[in-house]
């Protein structure tokens, strides 16, 4: 456990809340996680804390030959609410993130990823959704490393952020650090606001304004957990609802 309280130079913390983290320094140390050659394991992580509490989340996660892992991460609560998930895939290894941050008043919320591909024919998927308003800042920075005998390797990250005021903050850091010359890749990420044309489409088939907002910023945050089995996903997007609700 580290007793150095990380400054702004620690690109992981670059965007962080270092003033609240100092109130709760040092953290837990992480969680680790053994997945067995041809096993599979499914995480959900909601947090969802108090307003005024700092809450940080470590994982660190091993994935043998053949192995599997999803996360469905919902990152709610707290003054600092922060995710972090460090996974190393073995060769034919899979990795599935979908997450979901939603953040008003002066929260800063964070996921933070490390996906490290050691061997050939591992594969990973990463869809980040965002919802901001007030003076809330979202981070999410997500690393993607390829070994250079990772051949075959295939990864992807999607990182899109929707503000509800131009007073919040998202920042977006997909990054890939490649050393195999057989590989596929891909990282996006966007930042914007409602589609006016959608909310206008919505509005003339009868909607109220508040509840065309309310049904667009729903699907866009669904997309994170499309991937999970029905009753994780009603259980996450009734959990995301309801923390919409409170910021519009």
């Amino acid at each position: 456990m580290s007793l150095t309280l990380p400054t702004r130079r620690d690109e992981a913390w670059r965007y962080s809340d270092l003033a609240a983290l100092g109130g709760a320094w040092p953290v837990a140390e992480p969680e680790h996680i053994a997945v067995p050659a041809g096993a599979a394991i499914a995480r959900v992580v909601v947090q969802d804390a108090a307003p005024d509490a700092v809450a940080v989340q470590d994982y660190v996660i091993d994935l043998a030959a053949g192995a599997r892992a999803t996360f469905h991460v919902l990152n709610t609560g707290g003054r600092l609410g922060r995710v972090t998930i460090d996974v190393t895939l073995h060769e034919g290894a899979h990795f599935e993130l979908g997450a979901a941050m939603l953040g008003g008043a002066e929260q800063t919320l964070e996921i933070v990823t490390t996906v490290r591909h050691v061997e050939p024919h591992a594969t990973s998927n990463q869809l980040v959704r965002s919802v901001l308003g007030a003076r809330a800042t979202g981070s999410y920075l997500g690393k993607v490393a390829v070994a250079r005998h990772a051949q075959k390797t295939d990864a992807s990250q999607s990182v899109k952020a929707m503000l509800l005021a131009r007073t919040a903050t998202a920042n977006a850091k997909p990054e890939l650090e490649i050393f195999a010359d057989d590989v596929k890749c891909a990282h996006g990420a966007t930042v914007g606001e409602l589609d006016a044309m959608g909310l206008f489409y919505l509005q003339s088939r009868g909607l109220p304004p508040a509840e065309a907002k309310a049904l667009l910023l729903q699907a866009f945050i669904a997309s994170a957990f499309e991937s999970a089995d029905d009753a994780t996903r009603e259980t996450l997007e009734a959990a995301a609802q309801a923390a919409l609700e409170k910021l519009l």
